[in-house]
């Protein structure tokens, strides 16, 4: 996995709230508990503020949504593991959901890892109540042949964790056969554009919440027919993915 500029570092992404004011803070009265989610991955979750545009998306939609995101750059679940915060996080908050995420995982050995490490990550996820889902992320442009492995490895972590797919990837491969020429990678040919971030936050939200995200806002300056197609790309990659799911209502 390319190696991003900046160092390696511990991100928590939640509105300016802390861990412990995002579980146990007071919720307006009448409204709905929010849901709290959990992102434990690296640069492929940090870039663009992937967490926050979940947020802004299910705001849209008139739900409460808080994020926290633990991120290290070039990190496999496996070092999030050794290294020790994200277990932390997880322990500390009363989640509905803990997202986990690493590399492209296409090769046998990297899928092997993301499967063991899956189903520690989401042992300790149910312990906090929370469950768990893998956000499955794409290959660089130049393995553009790897994202079937991608998809395969991602589905079978879900699978084995009775946990929720996040098919972002799929999501992109889906927008492309619409139109190859959205620019959903960055510079690099790996970081996804901010186009790509959004793509992948509207399937996040399409899987969590089980509602169509047609209609929802997008960035500005992209065309309304563009975004349609971000959003049908999204609903379509999710409606035929194979995780076990449920209504994110539950989850509270």
């Amino acid at each position: 996995m390319p190696r991003p500029l900046t160092p390696a570092l511990l991100v928590l992404v939640a509105g300016g709230l802390s861990i412990a004011g995002i579980a146990g803070g007071p919720q307006p009265q009448g409204q709905a508990p929010a849901r709290r989610v959990l992102f434990v991955g690296n640069s492929l979750t940090a870039a663009n503020n992937l967490p926050a545009m979940v947020e802004s998306l299910s705001r849209a939609r008139g739900e409460t949504v808080l994020t926290t995101a633990v991120t290290a750059s070039n990190f496999s679940l496996e070092d999030h593991w050794n290294r020790g915060e994200a277990r932390a996080a997880i322990a500390k908050g009363r989640w509905s959901v803990v997202v986990l995420q690493q590399g492209p995982s296409a090769l046998p050995e990297s899928r092997a890892l993301l499967r063991e490490y899956a189903k520690r990550f989401a042992t300790e996820a149910r312990k906090a109540g929370a469950r768990p889902a893998l956000y499955m992320v794409w290959p660089s442009q130049a393995r553009a042949h790897d994202f079937d492995d991608v998809s395969t490895s991602y589905a079978l972590a879900a699978r084995d964790v009775g946990g929720v797919l996040l098919p972002a990837g799929d999501a992109w491969r889906e927008a492309w056969r619409h139109d190859p020429s959205l620019a959903l990678y960055g510079s690099d040919g790996f970081h996804p554009s901010a186009l790509g971030s959004y793509l992948a936050a509207l399937a996040i939200w399409r899987a969590l919440s089980h509602e169509s995200v047609v209609g929802l806002p997008g960035p500005p300056g992209v065309s309304t027919a563009t975004l349609r197609q971000l959003q049908e790309s999204a609903d379509r990659a999710v409606a035929v993915s194979a995780s076990p799911s449920r209504e994110f209502a539950a989850l509270r």
